[in-house]
């Protein structure tokens, strides 16, 4: 079903390193690519999701608006790391009444925060997850998923987005919006996976069961720990230890070095992953994680995918967001698209968003 264009949404996510962009037609023959570009951030811009330049990060936003000649000023963008907890509880059975009374009460057990400095949301799992029937059975436990946001970057996003021109409408969590983009593009993968996002300065972890996120977990590891060792070792600056990383630059000398810059780093790396999957594996002691889909521009360091497949004992894949899309090849350069799909798939998940989705 073709979703009105006065709902649609441009996917605008904000990184540390970069900002994507992604805009979707939704026609009869299926979703189509519109749009899609990224520009870069000067170090420091973003720090573990605050923004410390608002100026710098607007301005970058209005450009790529400007070159990539985007018209729709609403956007969907998200949010993740410390400031954003997701928690899925059990609330006891007949709670109608009273359900957000009960799922505020329910938080202040799980925020870490003061419950009156975040913004609250919700959505009932129950009844999507019982068995035919529809909804629960009397006296069944209610599956909350719970999202607390911290207000004040809540509000800083907000007021960037402004800033910039735009109008935030839908405010996510990368986990979701990369579940989204992930559900989108592979409708028949059943059972339980894990979809993995590694970026500049975070990575993220969501296991999925049938469409039901069990567990996400964020962590501050990334791409950026990478350039800030080659900079240290090799005494270059930030753009050269970035081109050096991404294989831009050879470095015949320092191969030694490099060799084990990478090898510590992604070992850590893979060291998380392996930690919340067998955290996973204590808690739900019935599933097991079949497939791991690898997104996030860190994600395309050399070897890493290997090496987690080692590490885990779990086939590793890249997650591709434009594989279902329907791509003009005029418009869009296939190379391009393909070396920057681990990237575009946050942007991708919002921008299947529209106006008054929660």
């Amino acid at each position: 079903m073709a979703i009105p264009k006065k709902n649609q949404l441009v996917g605008l996510d904000v990184g540390s390193h970069s900002i994507k962009l992604a805009e979707i037609d939704h026609s009869k023959r299926g979703p189509i690519l519109k749009s899609f570009g990224v520009v870069g951030l000067p170090p420091d811009a973003i720090v573990e999701g605050s923004i410390k330049e608002m100026g710098i990060v607007a301005s970058a936003i209005k450009n790529l608006y400007k070159n990539l000649e985007v018209k729709n000023r609403k956007v969907a963008t998200s949010i993740s790391g410390y400031s954003v907890i997701v928690k899925k509880i059990d609330l006891p059975p007949k709670q109608d009444a009273d359900l957000e009374a009960t799922i505020q009460e329910k938080a202040e057990q799980y925020i870490p925060f003061d419950i009156n400095d975040v913004n609250l949301d919700y959505d009932l799992l129950t009844p999507e997850t019982t068995p035919e029937g529809g909804g629960e059975a009397a006296g069944e436990t209610k599956e909350v998923m719970l999202v607390a946001a911290k207000k004040d970057m809540v509000d800083e996003y907000v007021s960037l987005l402004q800033l910039a021109g735009l109008s935030p409408m839908v405010l996510d969590v990368d986990a979701f919006a990369l579940q989204n983009a992930f559900e989108m593009n592979s409708p028949e993968q059943q059972g339980c996976y894990a979809l993995v996002n590694i970026g500049a300065e975070e990575l993220g972890i969501n296991a999925v069961k049938s469409g039901v996120s069990m567990f996400t977990r964020d962590s501050s590891y990334g791409g950026a720990q990478i350039t800030e060792a080659i900079m240290k070792e090799l005494k270059v600056g930030f753009e050269e230890a970035e081109r050096i990383k991404l294989g831009g630059i050879k470095v015949e000398k320092e191969k030694a070095i490099l060799e084990e810059i990478f090898t510590s780093v992604v070992s850590s790396w893979a060291q998380e992953i392996k930690r919340a999957l067998d955290f996973l594996a204590t808690t739900y002691p019935d599933e097991t994680i079949e497939r791991i889909f690898l997104s996030g521009g860190s994600c395309r360091i050399p070897g890493f995918q290997k090496y987690l497949e080692v590490e885990t004992g779990i086939p590793v894949e890249l997650f591709n967001p434009f594989s279902n899309l329907i791509v003009n090849e005029k418009r869009f350069d296939a190379k391009y698209l393909s070396y920057m799909a681990p990237q575009a798939a946050v942007a991708v998940g919002l921008a299947l968003r529209s106006i008054g989705d929660k």
